[in-house]
């Protein structure tokens, strides 16, 4: 049987920021917001720097790191922003792109960027 263990989110919201299985690390989707939950303002440059800056730290906290990532699912509030969204995304996997996923939707409170990310941490 697998371990697994579950890391609950500082935030007042009903699921875990985390989840080990095995040798992988999930993380829940990360929107741009601050401590008090409110939506960073900004452009999606400004909002995928601070997804992304969460994310890393939250890897940090669990032994983990960027160039751990192997599988990332993003969801852009507009397809137009893609351009700009690659150019921020890109300099936080210096150590090499993981496989990605895109798509557009609506985001809550109107965020531009929502990333979720697998990382491979071994057995």
């Amino acid at each position: 049987m697998t371990a697994m263990t579950r890391y609950p989110t500082p935030l007042p919201v009903p699921f875990s920021k985390a989840v080990r299985a095995g040798g992988f690390l999930f993380l829940s989707g990360v929107l741009p917001m601050d401590a008090q939950a409110n939506i960073i303002a900004g452009d999606v440059q400004v909002q995928t720097r601070a997804v992304c800056e969460r994310i890393a730290l939250t890897l940090s906290e669990l032994g983990a790191e960027m160039a751990d990532v192997v599988r990332a699912t993003v969801w852009l509030g507009n397809l137009d922003d893609f351009a700009a969204f690659n150019e921020e995304y890109r300099k936080h996997f210096a150590a090499g792109l993981p496989a990605r996923s895109c798509v557009q939707t609506q985001l809550y409170k109107g965020a531009k960027v929502e990333i979720e990310v697998q990382a491979w941490v071994g057995d």
